[in-house]
């Protein structure tokens, strides 16, 4: 066996780990813009899985999945949290989620939902967070929308919770 080969077969057995990233858009009130999918119960921040085949930082699949999912280009801004979160029945997911931003009124007037994938999208105050996102997903964003108002740093997560 030729080193090439070792070391493709060394690649092969590592653990498969998904990535996903999002972008958190608040209104001018505070609220936080969710999308809710076709394809699954519940909500979700606009986002997606990172298509690293193709080359894509997670910070270019959020920007690229919020063009697709509601037609805003937006550049992302700082990385407000990391989630490490486990599978059950799939790999681990690491879900990165960006400051997408304060959406004007022309900014919501010029959303378009990607009809293909979802139903409608809404603004949801941060005290109906998780009526909306269950488990690690509402953890991540609560824990975002603290980081963001905490001015700086990035929150480490598994599972929705806070690593100190």
């Amino acid at each position: 066996m030729t080193t090439t080969d070792t070391y493709a077969a060394y690649i092969a057995s590592l653990p498969r780990v998904l990535a996903g990233a999002a972008a958190l858009f608040l209104d001018a009130e505070g609220r936080v813009l969710l999308v809710e999918p076709n394809y699954r119960e519940g909500w979700a921040l606009p986002g997606g899985t990172v298509e690293s085949d193709d080359g894509e930082t997670p910070r270019q699949g959020a920007r690229r999945e919020t063009l697709e999912e509601i037609g805003l280009d937006r550049p992302m801004g700082r990385l407000l949290a990391v989630d490490w979160v486990h599978g059950t029945g799939r790999p681990p997911v690491v879900a990165y989620v960006y400051d997408g931003g304060v959406l004007t009124e022309a900014d919501l007037g010029a959303i378009v939902l990607q009809e293909e994938e979802l139903l409608s999208w809404r603004l949801v105050p941060r005290e109906q967070i998780t009526d909306h996102l269950s488990g690690a997903l509402g953890r991540r964003v609560l824990v975002a929308l603290d980081t963001l108002t905490e001015g700086s740093g990035t929150a480490e997560l598994e599972n929705g919770h806070r690593v100190e």
